[in-house]
């Protein structure tokens, strides 16, 4: 069997699948959205390069940016099937990985290099002592490519807290490396780099590992996919793919004061489901890389812009959750009238959105009373923001005929 001819096969299957949504989501306005906001944020960029403040924290700036460094994920395409069929061809999978492993890293890479590019005029123009351009590219790169085999060799191993454990030192350490380079000369910075990078490749090699974790690949393929659905979700009516299942103890209190009758039956559905899949995990990481970076931006427009943008990606987060339960044959088991359902459903997004509207209002405090009445007006406008994407919601619903039982 061609496994690399299998690997594109089903790839190109994949993509043929979501080609057909791409026309619809680009329909719905995206694409003058997205025009707009580039066009927005070119203007904005211009006017910061020729007024730059005094102040600004460019190298905390260029740290988060290039965090994500630490990212790696890959798309195998592998199916239940296939721990039956492709069990016998285990010792040749390698060759099936391989389109994986380049793919997971070229893309990523790419994206890593035009933020940086980007970005690059502010930093020369911010730091006291930039780094040169060509070598700080060529030290992102190689970091990329560091952890995208550390991320690889996490997928492998059997022990599942040791996973989890070197994710978290994989994230660590790139925050420590690409500190040591912004901050430090660099004949101080490399040789602490290349030590670490070296310490953490012979590290990897201590767990003990799998040539092929089928259930965890097959798990984490599903993962994925269903990330690219849910996301064309947004726009589009898209079948519904097997979501991860995320047991989040320290958060079970919330929604436990719903009254336990049929009113509210749907509503505790909402935040169990809501608790227990990604969105939840998306909308905290969202929070905390919005507080900092509102924080940041405060004290200008550019601060109110971050505001109201991270309250709407949050939202959609939230609101994903609308097309969870809609095929559900419980659902029309149980005595949950459509009506009822719609109405929990709008009530979940307010009550889930508003607060995150609050909290990410908090660090405008810092201006103090000298502007008062802009820091409410910019809370007021936090709240019609979730007020709006509850409108849209409800619009969707009727549209989608969701509440045809109402007639």
């Amino acid at each position: 069997m061609d496994l690399q001819r299998l690997h594109k096969e089903r790839r190109l299957a994949f993509w043929g699948q979501v080609l057909p949504y791409l026309g619809y989501v680009i329909q719905s306005g995206l694409a003058v959205v997205f025009g707009f906001a580039l066009i927005a944020f070119a203007a904005w960029y211009t006017s910061l390069l020729m007024h730059i403040p005094p102040d600004l924290p460019i190298r905390w700036i260029m740290l988060i940016v290039a965090i994500p460094i630490a990212h790696a994920s890959f798309r195998t395409y592998l199916n239940e099937a296939d721990i039956v069929f492709l069990r016998p061809q285990e010792h040749a999978m390698p060759q099936y990985f391989k389109a994986s492993r380049i793919r997971g890293v070229v893309y990523k890479i790419f994206g890593l290099l035009l933020l940086s590019i980007i970005l690059w005029p502010l930093y020369i123009r911010s730091d006291a002592a930039p780094k040169p351009l060509l070598l700080t590219l060529l030290l992102f790169v190689l970091l990329k490519l560091l952890f995208s085999y550390g991320g690889w060799q996490e997928l492998r191993m059997v022990s599942v807290g040791g996973s989890v454990g070197y994710r978290l030192l994989r994230w660590v350490l790139a925050v420590l490396m690409i500190a040591a380079w912004l901050w430090q000369p660099p004949l101080h910075s490399l040789p602490f780099i290349v030590l670490v990078g070296v310490v953490y490749v012979l590290v990897l090699r201590l767990p003990v590992k799998l040539l092929v974790a089928w259930e965890k690949l097959i798990r984490t393929e599903g993962m994925q996919a269903a990330r690219v659905m849910r996301t064309l979700g947004w726009f589009v009516d898209v079948p519904a793919l097997t979501q991860r299942v995320t047991p989040r103890r320290w958060l079970s209190w919330l929604g436990g004061n719903i009254p336990w009758n049929r009113r509210g039956a749907y509503r505790y559905l909402l935040f169990k489901t809501f608790l227990r899949t990604e969105p939840a995990g998306i909308v905290i990481r969202l929070g905390i890389l919005g507080l900092l970076i509102i924080y940041i931006t405060h004290a200008s427009w550019i601060g109110i812009a971050v505001y109201l943008f991270f309250i709407f990606l949050i939202g959609v987060q939230i609101t994903s959750l609308r097309q969870y339960h809609r095929d559900s044959l419980w659902l029309q088991l149980y005595p949950i009238p459509a009506h009822s359902r719609r109405a929990s459903f709008l009530d979940f997004v307010v009550r889930l959105t508003l607060p995150a509207a609050v909290v990410l209002w908090l660090p405008f405090l810092a201006k103090g009373t000298e502007d008062l009445l802009s820091t409410v007006l910019i809370l007021v406008g936090g709240v019609l923001v979730v007020f709006l994407l509850r409108g849209t919601q409800a619009k969707k619903w009727r549209l989608d005929g969701q509440d045809e039982e109402e007639v």
